[in-house]
């Protein structure tokens, strides 16, 4: 058998093709635009992340509107871990959106991209003492996760001479054994020791975490929070009056019939070595868009027929959110150089790709994942007449430096010097696990407008 032929049936399995979706703004650039991109590669070096602002804000202005559509009174606060880019955060301030913060430097960072303090919420674990008082002199709403965390933001309050404003984290029902926040007894107690500092503490209502992307659980979760707030409200909390319902908003990378194809068809065959065969965690790639996840969570019906949305506007309760990924929706793309390929159709069946990056630049927020979508290949070669199979792979010296270990059926041959666009990757993938893995400079990100005539885009590094 040739190695076309061998190429076509990769161990009696056609590579899947997994086509992400892709904003009219992407499409242009990667369809009008290559010259820039090749030129900006050349310039800033690979892999070379792209950030479109005018996608995150598209993705804020739309995201408020579903929520109110739904008759939900929101206040948006853009998770800040999701990406490190400054861009997004002056993007935010420019619309009037927060920040939710979960150290000094992302508090600071959010200041000086221009969200003012009261904007900003603070979460994590058992925060430091310098992070309490920086949210305390600007005013930041503190989600406190224990009678200890209370006690200390209290008595910090108290040697600035302010009142700090406090949510309680509690844990929910449906996930009783998570690290993060409050079980019932040490919540009543936090919320009667709110009432005993009430001259320092500014007691606003509760927030949770939750794992997973049910809107839904997300919503059952927000009923909780509300039912707290009125019994806060019982013992003489009168000021209780808000919900952080947290982030956890599905987004969709993929068409979701293509979705659930890839899921009837998944198999350890179509990966390279045996990483297959020990499982891995997927995001649901095919989930609803933000928007419409919004409008679920808040139409959920939480008492009987009434919504989650009706049940707040009825015991004046007002949410704060805190998406991420699902604000980044489409807001960004990582180009990788080509540096060599490793022909082994003849032996294997398909080739390995190396490009001039590591798979650290391309991460979900767990580590037993792959990134699925299939990348773009913007190369001079025709396309041919059968796909050409293979995974792609880091230039570091492990084994598990793999950026992509499905085995992808590109339309033609792959080059060194060719470039491969992995789209949609501004949500949590371009910097979670960024390193300098080999002494290697961490990647630069280029913020690209289109513009209005989407004639002549304009580029900057990002950075305040």
């Amino acid at each position: 058998m040739s190695s076309q032929e061998q190429g076509a049936l990769v161990s009696g399995v056609r590579p899947f093709a997994f086509t992400a979706l892709q904003h009219p703004i992407v499409t242009t650039l990667l369809d009008q635009h290559r010259d820039l991109l090749a030129d900006l590669l050349d310039g800033l070096g690979s892999p070379l992340h792209v950030v479109l602002p005018e996608i995150f804000e598209e993705n804020i202005t739309g995201l408020r509107q579903a929520f109110a559509d739904a008759g939900a009174e929101v206040d948006i606060l853009f998770a800040e871990k999701a990406n490190k880019a400054a861009c997004y955060v002056s993007s935010a301030a420019a619309l009037g959106a927060g920040a939710d913060v979960a150290s000094t430097a992302e508090l600071v960072k959010a200041l000086a991209g221009g969200v003012p303090g009261h904007r900003i919420g603070v979460s994590g674990p058992e925060k430091d003492d310098t992070l309490h008082a920086l949210a305390v002199q600007h005013n930041c709403v503190v989600a406190v996760d224990s009678i200890s965390e209370l006690r200390r933001l209290a008595a910090t309050a108290r040697l600035a001479h302010r009142r700090v404003r406090v949510l309680l984290r509690s844990r929910v029902d449906s996930q009783p054994g998570s690290r993060f926040g409050m079980a019932d007894t040490e919540r009543d107690a936090a919320v009667g020791l709110c009432l005993e500092l009430a001259e320092h503490v500014r007691f606003q209502g509760f927030s949770f975490h939750l794992n997973g992307y049910s809107p839904e659980e997300r919503a059952t979760a927000a009923n909780e929070m509300i039912e707290h707030c009125l019994e806060a409200r019982r013992r003489g909390a009168r000021s209780v009056d808000l919900v952080d319902i947290g982030g956890g908003l599905p987004m969709r990378y993929v068409d979701p019939p293509l979705w659930e194809e890839f899921l009837r068809q998944n198999e350890p065959a179509h990966y390279h070595g045996t990483k297959a065969s020990r499982g891995f965690s997927f995001y649901p790639y095919g989930g609803p868009p933000p928007a419409q996840a919004a409008r679920t969570l808040m139409g959920h019906p939480v008492d009987g027929d009434e919504s989650l949305s009706a049940k707040a506007a009825r015991t004046g309760i007002r949410f704060l959110a805190e998406p991420g990924r699902s604000l980044l929706d489409q807001a960004g793309f990582t180009v990788y150089r080509v540096q060599q390929v490793e022909d082994r159709r003849d032996t294997d069946g398909y080739a390995i790709v190396t490009v001039a990056g590591t798979s650290l630049s391309l991460c979900e927020q767990w580590f037993n994942t792959d990134y699925l979508p299939d990348p773009v290949l913007i190369s001079a070669e025709p396309a041919g007449d059968e796909p050409f199979p293979a995974c792609v792979a880091g230039s570091t010296c492990l084994e598990n430096d793999m950026v992509t270990w499905r085995k992808i059926g590109f339309p033609r041959p792959v080059r060194p010097g060719d470039q491969l666009v992995y789209l949609n990757t501004a949500g949590y993938h371009m910097d979670f696990l960024e390193s300098r893995f080999h002494d290697t400079a961490l990647p630069l990100k280029a913020v690209v407008r289109l513009g209005d005539d989407g004639a002549s885009p304009r580029w900057r590094l990002d950075g305040i």
